[in-house]
């Protein structure tokens, strides 16, 4: 069982967002490593029971059409890229000072050539984010939020066979209001198959990021890939 970094148990507030990771995909993959189908990556995914006692999986599931955002801010998630028949599944994990979420999608394409140009079509929006992003407090009808600055450094990926690259995203809202996000978004490719794999812990009265971070998000997704093989 894979135990992430626990925050104390109770409801998050409503103002920390969720985010994403994502991975490319090698050319000097074996020609004959077989096609990867969607119902591999759907038992591939982890379930709450592998991660801690105190996940769950939320009442409404993800839309498998909908990415999470990759640049920082309030910046619009990435399209879809065309051609795959997405797969997905969400977890969290809440508690009295913060939570934590995994959203797992696998994109299954016909064969690995069109599974690389949609790895690069994610890697774009990636390379296009801003490094830093301030935006100031907002209040809309039943929904606040404090001032925050945010980062997001893209790194390059490799995992299991896997290759792509992965974004983290460091969140810090305005000292009257300490809280925190950290977000990894991986985006990771084999064979067949593009894995966007995103955790994220959120904080609150912290102002530095979650002890064990790094650790934790590479451990949820080197246990998924290692599951496809």
């Amino acid at each position: 069982m894979l135990v992430t970094a626990r925050p104390l148990r109770v409801a998050v507030a409503a103002a920390f967002a969720l985010v994403a990771v994502a991975g490319c995909s090698s050319d000097d993959e074996a020609p004959d490593a077989g096609r990867i189908e969607v119902t591999t990556m759907r038992g591939a995914f982890l379930q709450a029971a592998d991660v801690g006692p105190t996940w769950s999986a939320p009442e409404t599931s993800a839309d498998p059409q909908q990415m999470v955002s990759f640049c920082g801010g309030a910046s619009t998630p990435p399209a879809l890229p065309p051609g795959a028949d997405p797969v997905s599944s969400s977890l969290a994990d809440e508690g009295e000072t913060g939570a934590q979420t995994l959203e797992q999608l696998a994109l299954v394409y016909p064969d690995q050539k069109a599974a690389q140009a949609g790895q690069a079509l994610l890697r774009a929006v990636a390379d296009g984010c801003p490094p830093t992003v301030s935006v100031p407090a907002t209040a809309t009808t039943g929904k606040s939020e404090p001032a925050y600055a945010e980062t997001v450094d893209v790194q390059e990926l490799d995992e299991g066979g896997w290759s792509g690259f992965v974004l983290i995203r460091h969140k810090k809202y305005e000292a009257a209001h300490p809280g925190t996000a950290d977000t990894a978004v991986a985006v990771l490719t084999t064979r067949n198959v593009v894995l966007v794999d995103t955790y994220a812990i959120y904080q609150l009265n912290k102002s530095v990021t979650a002890p064990g971070f790094e650790a934790d998000w590479r451990k949820l997704v080197g246990s998924v890939v290692q599951r496809v093989g």
